[in-house]
């Protein structure tokens, strides 16, 4: 069993505009309304870097600063583990059609925004990180791959690590193949000891799958089926609600991630 304590948290999907907006929802409080998710381009970027990033960029950038800011960590010395299904598609659907067309002139832009650890430099860019990151793809399990990576390097290191997880739909034709739903990001920063900070302990195993993975209330539930990193949400939710409250997320077709929540500190 691994333990961590939860700092802060970052979030935008669909109707979820940020961790204040959504935890109300989350708890049963306020009823959930479906609004499209735009994160904005951050200003931690310099204007160059900020025209260049594409939308995963934001998304990725916009919860991490969100987690941050209310962990009061400085994110220039903090690791960080990003976590995306599958990139920036957006990206790879325009140099494909670049490369099918007859003039084929390619922006060197379009390359390294292709590559899956893009996120992971604008983040760098933005924030003056010198930390270690970790970019990592897991297919549809790719939030519980970064959160076990998470707690893993924050038990073995004794130091805060952030986890980003983030994914954008395809366009099309490469949505027929590959579908994913709405956007959605999430962030957590964590600690292995409480601090000030921490409102929330996660104590977490892997073992072999017993159950189906943990659903989300009904009306997030398709949100949680159609788009990977959306998978958080049982977890996002137990964290609004203070627990505790025992969530179980699928990891790589036999295994689960079992994570019970907890209030406050350790005993």
């Amino acid at each position: 069993m691994m333990r961590v304590f939860v700092e802060g948290i970052g979030l935008c999907g669909p109707g979820l505009d940020g961790w204040a907006a959504a935890a109300p929802v989350l708890r049963g409080q306020a009823d959930y309304i479906p609004a499209p998710a735009n994160p904005a381009p951050s200003a931690l970027l310099p204007a160059n870097e900020r025209r260049r990033a594409p939308k995963m960029v934001k998304l990725a950038l916009a919860v991490g600063a969100e987690a941050f800011a209310a962990a009061g960590r400085d994110p220039a010395t903090t690791p960080a583990i990003f976590a995306s299904s599958g990139g920036d598609g957006e990206t790879i659907h325009d140099i494909l059609a670049t490369l099918a067309a007859p003039q084929r002139d390619l922006s060197p832009t379009k390359f390294h925004n292709s590559v899956h650890n893009a996120a992971a430099g604008y983040w760098s860019i933005a924030t003056g990180a010198m930390a270690p990151s970790t970019s990592l793809c897991a297919y549809d399990d790719s939030f519980a791959a970064g959160l076990l990576e998470a707690v893993a390097q924050v038990v073995s290191c004794g130091e805060a690590v952030a986890l980003i997880a983030y994914d954008v739909p395809y366009p099309e034709p490469l949505l027929l193949v590959r579908p994913i739903g709405a956007i959605f990001g999430a962030a957590l920063v964590l600690s292995p000891v409480p601090t000030q900070a921490s409102f929330a302990r996660l104590e977490i195993t892997l073992e072999p799958a017993a159950a189906a993975p943990t659903q989300t209330m009904p009306a997030l539930e398709d949100m949680r089926r159609a788009t990977p990193a959306a998978r958080a949400l049982p977890l996002l939710a137990a964290l609004a609600c203070g627990g505790p409250a025992q969530v179980a997320l699928a990891y790589l077709g036999d295994m689960a991630l079992h994570i019970a929540v907890l209030p406050g500190a350790a005993p």
